[in-house]
């Protein structure tokens, strides 16, 4: 890998950066739709605002604590300074919380809970499709795995309420709803950290359901895809034995692709299995979101959406910058 691709690369990454910066500021405005008005009626239904008189002095006072008021151009030129800085602005439906602190509290919710359940799916999806593939798997395995191939047609959100029905709701194995009890003080103690483990299992349990069979399946048809190339014959031929074969010489060359996929599921882990933290009520980005497109929340959905977006590019960016590493056969540099 160059130097010079390096910092192409990286100029592609602040390109798309400030593209979905502009899109995700010009976007919301080409509906027309005032965002201080919607949320004042909104509580007005609701019952929050009952009082009708002085609405449009509100609405103009919030329009301008906002900065609503201002140019279109002063606002984009504002918005462009503040994103670089990270600053979203302050809630509406939260005020005065600010968007990167609401954004601070939820992500280490999504990004454990996701991160852990999508890496054990990876590893026994990505293992056993390569032992299938392989035929040496164990009867059980080649039992089990075709469940598993069903399940990844199963929506998370789908395999949530099927698992909350039977394993919390029947059984009563585990919690119903949240990240912890509403009993339990956060803290830095053994119990409370159990706590947020029980509460976890059955949300990480979906994804990982019905994730397995996906990565599984990928790694089954790259396995069989290089079964017959030269060097598979050659390793064989030297009488080097199976494990080493497997592992050096067919895993390691059928893996770039998954590492490619995993790379970008990794990369939209901040924006939570929304529905599936809606089904368990945990207190994840997905959550914030959702709160956010249901209250008309303008500056939250702008910053998950940018947070989003820009993190999905910072992973392939960093993907694209270690395949050399990974496979040294890849090389950027010019003939």
């Amino acid at each position: 890998m160059t130097f010079e691709y390096a910092i192409k690369r990286i100029a592609q990454f602040l390109i798309v950066a400030f593209i979905a910066a502009s899109v995700n500021f010009f976007f919301p405005r080409m509906t027309g739709q005032d965002p201080i008005a919607q949320k004042l009626a909104q509580l007005q239904i609701s019952g929050g605002a009952a009082n009708t008189t002085g609405m449009k002095e509100m609405i103009a006072t919030y329009n301008q604590k906002f900065g609503l008021d201002k140019p279109l151009w002063q606002q984009y030129l504002t918005y462009l300074g503040d994103t670089a800085r990270l600053d979203f602005g302050q809630s509406i439906t939260n005020y005065p919380a600010t968007v990167m602190s609401m954004i601070q509290q939820a992500i280490p919710w999504s990004i454990t809970l996701l991160t852990v359940a999508t890496l054990i799916s990876f590893v026994i999806g990505t293992l056993a499709g390569a032992w299938i593939a392989w035929g040496k798997a164990p009867w059980f395995v080649q039992a089990i795995f075709p469940v598993f191939f069903t399940f990844s047609a199963v929506p998370f959100y789908l395999m949530g309420i099927l698992l909350l029905y039977v394993l919390a709701f029947q059984f009563q194995i585990f919690p119903l709803f949240g990240g912890y009890s509403a009993t339990r003080i956060p803290g830095f103690n053994m119990a409370f950290w159990i706590d947020v483990v029980e509460h976890s299992v059955l949300p990480a349990l979906s994804i990982v359901l019905a994730s397995i069979g996906f990565w599984a399946l990928g790694m089954r048809s790259l396995m069989i895809s290089i079964q017959g190339e030269d060097y598979m014959l050659q390793a064989e031929a030297k009488g080097l034995k199976g494990p080493r074969i497997f592992f050096r010489y067919a895993m390691r060359n059928a893996i770039l692709p998954q590492i490619t996929g995993l790379a970008l599921t990794l990369g939209t882990i901040i924006s939570g299995a929304i529905l599936v933290e809606v089904v368990f009520g945990y207190p994840g980005v997905g959550t914030v979101l959702l709160t956010a497109i249901r209250g008309f929340d303008w500056f939250v959905l702008q910053g998950v959406v940018f947070m989003v977006i820009v993190t999905v590019a910072f992973t392939m960016l960093i993907i694209d910058l270690l395949y050399p590493i990974l496979d040294p056969r890849i090389s950027y540099r010019r003939e």
